[in-house]
C-alpha cells in the first residue's frame, strides 16, 4: 500500500495555481494498479483533484484521517 501524505506536497499553504504539479506528483508516486491511501492536512480541492486523477490508474483508493479512520473511496479489485 502506498501512502501519500498530501501535507508534504507544499510548505505552508497549498496553492491552487500549482494544482497540476500536485496532481502530477501524486500520479507519479501512486504508480499503476496499486492500493493508495491519501492522508494529511490539505484542502478539499486538492484531495478531490488527486482522487479524480488517480481513478483508472490505481486499483484501490482510501482516505485516512484520525477522525474517520480509513474510508474507501473506490475499489476496482476484481477479487
Amino acid at each position: 500500500m502506498i501512502v501519500l501524505n498530501l501535507s508534504t506536497f507544499f510548505e505552508t499553504n497549498a496553492k491552487l495555481d500549482v494544482l497540476d504539479d500536485y496532481v502530477n506528483q501524486a500520479v507519479e508516486l501512486a504508480g499503476q494498479g496499486n492500493d493508495v491511501v491519501l492522508t494529511g492536512a490539505a484542502p478539499v480541492w486538492m484531495y478531490l483533484s488527486i482522487a479524480h486523477a488517480l481513478h483508472g490508474k490505481v486499483k484501490r483508493l482510501v482516505y485516512r484521517s484520525p477522525v474517520t479512520g480509513d474510508v474507501e473511496i473506490f475499489n476496482h479489485d476484481p477479487f
